[in-house]
């Protein structure tokens, strides 16, 4: 079978749509998946983003409603991800391939109006996509019906775990039709918590192994830049977004608080910046992305909310303000760019305390990280004075002399005691009637902690 047969296969609503988005040639994930899902048999894909993984489970699923109508009125597809943005992005996708048919999909996310919800459930579309939490909330007050569901697709399963939906994805699973066709992707398949997901939904799936990231290396410039303190990681952000080559650019903060103050700054310097964080309304969301996929803003400053499911055309560059917690994370954070087959860059701004962090990412990922500096912001941190064999910093111990160091209680204690000691001893030397001398009580101690009088 040739590559372009896969689509030549397809329902002709699809391949219409298909061809407007210039969508000739399947990826390797496409290839690989549409096949055994339209066979009908349950399918585990471990892949990148950026890998047209979306695609590869809506291509067979809308061609099966299309050829295969049903007779029933309720939901057929319920697609599950672990974010707003993620479920936003499907939900696009999905209607961007069903234009030219009659198949109707629904969002169902937090933050959005539950009642306008539950008229999409009475309007009956074929594809729900869905966020766990609320649709649990619609599953368990009867407001979705999930009797008649033929496909349950997981997406960043991996993510699903790491945010602690896991139960929340059984309990759902619930609520479905039990003769169904369960497919579930993710970045690695690797994570227990995967493995018992795997085991408790589906039926003897298929695995799909491949888009490793490592593969994905040669594409993506990596970078680390080191950095004193917050100011002047804010002063290397501002510089990089002024001077650097770039179409569009996504810088990521650990914390809410971070993205807010990054971004005013960014903007009070001209820089056209939009924040997206957990906090921020859903409106406001829309907005946001909306300006940026226009090209309206250039950057995007985010938390880890935003690290998953944004699928935004000519981002090459990506700034790490804050190192990612762990290398999954790292992973996706730099996967927004270097997408469909173009190449990135990813900049680390690394801190002292960031420094082992760095390097066990670094070996995770099986990468090299360039370290680049800014003659114009240039940093009092170079790196540790000393390394380990592994490349983290090697703690500075002080050599055991026998000398135990006091504390200034201690030291205060020894000297009050010494001035008194002082005073008897120069009052059993003199006569009754003389005064011995006032002590001031500052003295210094030998290596061995003995009390000797302060010199004058």
């Amino acid at each position: 079978m040739s590559d372009t047969s896969i689509f030549q296969e397809l329902h002709s609503g699809l391949q219409k749509a298909l061809q407007k988005l210039k969508f000739e040639v399947p990826s390797e994930v496409q290839e690989k998946a549409i096949e055994p899902i339209l066979d009908g048999h349950d399918v585990m894909v471990s892949a990148e983003t950026g890998s047209g993984k979306t695609a590869a489970f809506l291509l067979p699923i809308i061609h099966n409603l299309l050829e295969k109508p049903s007779r029933h009125t309720s939901t057929r597809v319920l697609i599950l991800a672990p974010t707003r943005e993620l479920a936003r992005q499907i939900d696009k996708h999905a209607r961007d391939l069903t234009q030219f048919t009659q198949v109707k999909t629904g969002l169902i996310i937090g933050g959005a109006d539950y009642k306008y919800q539950q008229a999409i459930f009475r309007d009956n579309p074929e594809i729900i996509i869905a966020t766990p939490g609320r649709m649990l909330e619609h599953c368990e007050k009867q407001g979705a019906d999930l009797n008649d569901l033929e496909y349950l697709v997981i997406d960043e399963a991996d993510k699903m775990f790491e945010m602690g939906f896991t139960d929340d994805v059984q309990a759902i699973a619930g609520f479905c039709k039990s003769d169904r066709q369960t497919l579930l992707f993710s970045a690695t398949l690797k994570t227990k918590g995967i493995k018992h997901l795997t085991d408790y939904l589906m039926d003897e799936p298929q695995a799909i192994v491949l888009n490793s990231f490592e593969a994905k290396n040669d594409s993506i410039e990596q970078f680390i830049i080191t950095a004193d303190d917050l100011v002047h990681k804010e002063k290397l952000t501002q510089w990089l977004l002024t001077n650097e080559d770039y179409r569009k650019a996504i810088v990521f903060c650990n914390t809410k608080e971070q993205v807010d103050r990054l971004g005013g700054l960014i903007r009070y310097h001209k820089i056209a910046a939009g924040t997206l964080h957990g906090d921020i309304s859903q409106s406001v969301r829309n907005h946001v992305m909306t300006q940026f996929r226009d090209s309206k803003i250039k950057v995007l400053i985010a938390s880890d909310v935003a690290a998953r499911g944004i699928d935004v055309k000519d981002i090459d560059l990506v700034i790490n303000f804050d190192m990612a917690h762990n290398a999954e994370d790292y992973i996706h954070r730099i996967g927004r760019t270097a997408r469909a087959g173009e190449t990135g860059k990813a900049i680390s701004l690394i801190s002292h305390r960031e420094w082992n962090l760095m390097v066990t990412i670094e070996k995770a990922i099986s990468g090299s990280f360039q370290l680049k500096a800014i003659k114009e912001l240039p940093a009092n941190y170079k790196g540790p004075k000393k390394l380990k064999a592994s490349g983290k910093a090697a703690g500075s111990k002080k050599k055991k002399d026998g000398t135990k160091k006091l504390t200034a209680r201690e030291k205060k204690r020894l000297e009050k005691k010494h001035s008194k000691k002082s005073g008897a001893s120069a009052g059993s030397s003199t006569s009754s009637s003389q005064k011995p001398k006032k002590k001031f009580g500052a003295t210094m101690v030998d290596s061995g902690d003995t009390p000797m009088k302060k010199k004058s």
